[in-house]
């Protein structure tokens, strides 16, 4: 398999690529426009979500010192706060807002709202993913499944002539072969960008992680009387519904493969 690729790379440099890559895809057959649907589609998934996503990656420490300054602000700090999260953009705004407008409902009602507006945050960012993955594995099975009725054509048109040609034979599995190789093309560059997305995701996952451990200790020093500013920064946690401090699976657990 690895040979039929170099092979066809080495081709397509000598004869221009384009041209080349045109007439394997006609000489590969009616196989090859699943595999062509299934990277077009899965290019399109890919580019929304890779948009969406960049639109969505926010500077987050930079996003918390403001907020803690407008806490500190005044008697009406946590409104200021709330209007810096309601002009940012992202899910990192939108569980910090979440809590802060539940403040004077007390802590626990914080941290519930920080908790169940991360998992629809996070829902949302991972929406497509699954459908990108499903086009990662389909473009490879419509390879195979081109190759293997390629085969059986190919022993077809060898029974009917009824002669072993090495010519004929080679021709025949080459064809064959071709649907495999666009194939696997197609699928290494989904999950290139299918990969992609899922670091950018577990980097604004992380953001909320940390924004959400800073929002709710901020609070909990004005609640005593002391500086939101003096609240310090954490990572890897997250604020749970029980009033705990933990890893938080109810926002980072989903699977993303």
């Amino acid at each position: 398999m690895t040979l039929s690729a170099l092979l066809l790379l080495q081709e397509a440099a000598s004869n221009g690529f384009a041209n080349d890559l045109v007439y394997r895809f006609n000489e590969g057959g009616s196989y090859m426009w699943p595999v062509l649907i299934s990277l077009i589609i899965g290019l399109a998934i890919a580019f929304e979500r890779i948009l969406s996503l960049n639109r969505s990656d926010i500077n987050a420490p930079k996003f918390m010192a403001r907020v803690k300054e407008a806490l500190d602000s005044g008697p009406q700090g946590v409104a200021a706060a709330e209007e810096i999260c309601a002009n940012t953009r992202g899910p990192v705004a939108s569980v910090v807002q979440a809590g802060l407008t539940r403040f004077d409902e007390g802590m626990d009602a914080v941290e519930k709202a920080v908790v169940s507006y991360g998992s629809i945050e996070m829902s949302f960012l991972e929406r497509g993913l699954v459908w990108l993955s499903l086009f990662i594995s389909l473009a490879p099975m419509f390879g195979f499944l081109g190759t293997v009725v390629g085969m059986v054509e190919a022993f077809d048109a060898i029974e009917a002539a009824g002669d072993i040609s090495p010519s004929l034979v080679a021709r025949g599995i080459k064809i064959a072969l071709l649907t495999t190789v666009f194939g696997l093309i197609a699928a290494i560059i989904l999950q290139v960008f299918y990969n992609y997305c899922v670091s950018k995701i577990d980097r604004i996952t992380a953001d909320m992680e940390e924004a959400s451990v800073e929002l709710i200790d901020s609070l909990a020093m004005m609640s005593v009387g002391r500086p939101a500013l003096s609240g310090r920064s954490a990572r890897g946690t997250l604020p749970r519904a029980g009033g705990e401090l933990g890893t938080g699976p109810d926002m980072t657990g989903a699977d993303l493969s």
